[in-house]
């Protein structure tokens, strides 16, 4: 294990202090301005709704009661229950205006706190363009509160979610996710959290067994590493001992995904909240993978250095001499290959999750089988 790592301090009082509705107001104020007029698709739907079911459905109710209340020739009837729609209307009125409220403060909240830790606040962003495993899925995909930092590098907080559809039924994933920019393209690698994992993994994706790699030590009671096929050894380059023990330290309970020049930290509860102890675990986490990974930038794909020798060589020597000794030094660019991954090294394989297929079967061989008896 590593050294203990001195606690990350940062600023959480914006967090908690109490708000000024005044400023909340203009911030919401400020925060629309920047922000498309257009409204969304959702936004839409829900205000047709609202007026459906203000326009026919409450006279419909009205009617209806005053239609009995005529019938039994006793208006008190009708009022009663009519008093008691009103009062469920003013409470739903409530209940969203109190949601709003603070939805705009907790907003509010979070700006005040990447600007005093020297961080930059965004309210949403629709379909991001990250290359993370998750942010590819389903439809409606946006990231909301993010968090930024540039300093030592830049690094991303977030909410994120995507609804996948599935017939008439629709599911919503949530997720939050820290992405971290590398100096590097890297290979594929994603570390499965064990200790995340209930009936199997969490990921929404799954990868060929053949691509698992066991390092050395405890790792494997922490994480399952995958890498792309002809990559182990280059895994092993860039998980040293002493990241490894980074990562169990820090990240245990994180699902870790390099793709190109990114890492990304996932789990399923929200990364950008009001609360302090997330942030200083996060930060604490982030903080300490950091340092790590100015190593990371020195690594290079072989794989590349062949194809690129092979490229000036072909558009170097003329067609008559193409077998024979090259007659000069290669260029001192090609002594290192250039950043970058080759690419059988650039995607895992997915494989198909078969425990859902195998249940769906196994219910329609049973409901099947209960109709015939």
């Amino acid at each position: 294990m590593t050294a203990p790592q001195p606690p990350i301090t940062f600023d959480a009082r914006p967090l908690t202090d109490p708000v000024d509705s005044a400023a909340v107001r203009a911030f919401t104020s400020e925060l629309r301005a920047r922000q498309s007029t257009s409204a969304s698709t959702s936004t839409i739907i829900g205000i047709v709704a609202a007026s459906v079911a203000g326009i026919v459905v409450l006279p419909i109710i009205v009617t209806v009661f005053l239609s009995l209340a005529s019938a039994s020739g006793s208006p008190g009837i009708a009022v009663i229950p009519l008093v008691l729609i009103g009062l469920v209307l003013v409470a739903v009125v409530l209940m969203i205006w109190l949601g709003v409220r603070n939805a705009q403060a907790t907003r509010y909240r979070l700006s005040r706190f990447a600007q005093a830790n020297g961080m930059s606040y965004e309210a949403r962003i629709a379909d991001p363009p990250l290359p993370g495993m998750i942010f590819s899925l389903g439809r409606s995909r946006q990231s909301t509160d993010l968090i930024r930092g540039t300093r030592p590098r830049f690094v991303e907080f977030g909410n994120y979610q995507y609804t996948v559809q599935s017939g008439k039924n629709s599911t919503t994933y949530r997720w939050g996710y820290v992405a971290v920019k590398l100096d590097v393209p890297l290979p594929n690698i994603v570390l499965d959290a064990n200790g995340n994992n209930s009936f199997g993994s969490n990921l929404p994706a799954s990868f060929e067994k053949e691509q698992r790699l066991s390092l050395e030590g405890d790792f494997d009671r922490y994480f399952t590493l995958y890498c792309p096929a002809g990559y182990e050894r280059d895994a092993l380059y860039l998980f040293t001992p002493d990241i490894m023990a980074r990562f169990i330290d820090n990240a245990a309970q994180l699902d870790v995904e390099i793709v190109d020049d990114w890492l990304f930290l996932y789990t399923q509860r929200k990364v950008s909240t009001l609360d302090p102890a997330t942030w200083a675990w996060l930060f604490g986490a982030v903080g300490a993978l950091l340092t790590k990974f100015d190593q990371w930038a020195r690594w290079r794909d072989e794989r590349l250095l062949a194809e690129n020798a092979d490229a000036v060589a072909t558009a170097s020597v003329p067609a008559p001499a193409m077998n024979a000794q090259l007659p000069f030094a290669p260029p001192v660019g090609l002594l290192t290959p250039p950043p970058g991954v080759a690419p059988q090294g650039r995607r895992l394989k997915r494989s198909t999750r078969w425990l859902p297929i195998v249940f769906l079967i196994g219910f329609a061989l049973f409901w099947f089988w209960s109709r015939l008896n």
